[in-house]
């Protein structure tokens, strides 16, 4: 009988409560404060995280998770009986975290060329519960005894039609970290203008500009609905306050009917990149 492990990578912002009841593997990145080290979701919670974003005057900085991570844990869950490894990484387009989880399995085979287990690396594409809801979904799907093969069609047709439209509240972190180049483009903040980003298929776009803070809320539901396809489940994603999000979902039931499948917190590494404060909404595109 087959032995399926999801592994991941902290950004996915699963919370730590729900990594160890679905007994996901999930492998932290360290963010560093200036001098201080910490690994995202284990040693300090969220909320900890937004106080110290809130008093620290630069950028934090977190690094890819290299192949000799990859290869230790592949060959710890081979040695606990697996036999299929499904590996789903930040999105490749902004760190090299996924490379290196192909670079450690090409090492595992070398170390164990008669290895009878399948590893198979798939790039999410983009960040935060974009992949850590479908992850958990698969979990469910594994315990309903689906094979390694349909998980992986099944978390590569997520990946491939949804998008995340987010409206950052401040951009400071997003341009010093350059890692979202939609915002770098970005020149209305000394207008009052605030932007929606696509963030999906490995890339970012700006999709509109929004002046004031009062808008937010229905500009960003008409963005969201006149791209997704009608009647499919969304998701809210917030940072420290989810008073947005929740009037987004207000709007949102609405105008669908539906409420908010999940409400989603960003963690340290999305935050480090886009600020503690955002609101978000996930959504299957109708173009895809």
């Amino acid at each position: 009988m087959s032995k399926i492990m999801i592994l991941t990578d902290s950004c996915c912002d699963i919370p730590k409560e729900t990594i160890e009841e679905l007994g996901i593997t999930v492998l932290p990145f360290e963010i560093t404060f200036g001098g201080e080290t910490f690994r995202e979701t284990f040693d300090k919670t969220t909320e900890e995280f937004y106080d110290m974003l809130e008093k620290f005057d630069g950028i934090p900085k977190h690094s890819q998770l290299s192949p000799l991570v990859f290869e230790e844990t592949y060959t710890r869950l081979y040695n606990e009986g697996y036999t299929d490894i499904i590996s789903v990484s930040i999105n490749s387009a902004g760190s090299g975290t996924f490379n290196n989880s192909i670079i450690g399995k090409n090492d595992f085979f070398e170390k164990h060329p008669n290895a009878e287990m399948r590893i198979f690396n798939i790039d999410s594409r983009c960040y935060t519960v974009f992949y850590g809801y479908p992850i958990m979904e698969a979990v469910k799907k594994i315990r309903k005894c689906a094979e390694a093969d349909d998980i992986v069609a099944y978390l590569e047709d997520f990946f491939n039609v949804c998008a995340i439209y987010a409206v950052p509240y401040n951009l400071k972190y997003a341009k010093k970290s350059g890692r979202i180049s939609a915002a770098a483009a970005f020149a209305g903040e000394l207008l009052g203008l605030k932007p929606i980003i696509e963030f999906a298929d490995n890339g970012t776009a700006m999709i509109e500009k929004i002046r004031g803070e009062k808008n937010i809320v229905s500009k960003l539901v008409d963005c969201a609905e006149k791209r997704m396809i009608p009647q499919t489940p969304y998701i809210l994603i917030h940072g420290r306050d989810d008073t947005l999000a929740k009037e987004v979902e207000k709007e949102m039931y609405k105008r669908t009917g539906r409420k908010a499948e999940m409400f989603a917190k960003i963690g340290a590494a999305v935050a480090s990149n886009i600020g503690a404060d955002l609101v978000a909404v996930l959504v299957r595109r109708k173009n895809k």
